[in-house]
């Protein structure tokens, strides 16, 4: 096959799923995603500090759309998420003089570094960008990022659907923990 023929695809669109697991889904987002915004601007926002990120919109798409997916266990989602949120504080604090080099190695490496750990998830590359590209209030956060907002915002989101997830009977979630 040449390099062209490659992109015209050839593959089958997902099947649609019951209304359900769309229910499901969107119960478990919203869930997920209140509980973070609330613990961020009702207890965490008059101090300056953060809770939610961007890229924890697309995790919800994972860990509550799309539970069966490898990217969405919960091995791939701490893990991703916590890596590249270490990978994008130490690019910004290398390299924050370049912006536009500090967020493509924190992406890049990133990916790399969630490959090798066998971590991969997509919200993780956003994750890292965010560190290089969040602004001062991000900045001045340093590694605490990794903690805050990055690591319990995902342990949050985490526990939700852990409990969600497990409710009807024909989800379960995780598919595996490592």
């Amino acid at each position: 096959m040449n390099y062209l023929e490659k992109m015209k695809g050839g593959g089958q669109s997902p099947p649609r799923v019951g209304l359900q697991e769309v229910l499901w889904s969107w119960i478990g987002s919203f869930l997920g995603l209140s509980a973070v915004s609330l613990i961020h601007y009702k207890i965490l926002d008059e101090t300056g500090l953060m809770m939610i990120i961007g890229s924890f919109g697309a995790s919800a798409v994972l860990i509550y759309g799309a539970v069966r997916s490898p990217l969405a266990q919960p091995r791939n989602f701490l893990g991703g998420h916590i890596l590249s949120a270490i990978v994008g504080v130490s690019a910004f604090q290398w390299l924050g003089g370049d912006p536009w080099l500090a967020a493509s190695i924190a992406v890049s490496t990133s990916i790399a570094v969630m490959h090798l750990t066998r971590t991969l998830h997509p919200p993780g590359g956003a994750t890292a960008l965010i560190a290089v590209i969040g602004g001062d209030s991000v900045h001045s956060l340093g590694y605490l990022y990794v903690v805050m907002p990055v690591a319990l915002g995902a342990i949050t989101m985490l526990v939700v659907a852990l409990l969600i997830n497990n409710i009807p009977k024909n989800r379960k979630y995780p598919e595996s923990w490592y």
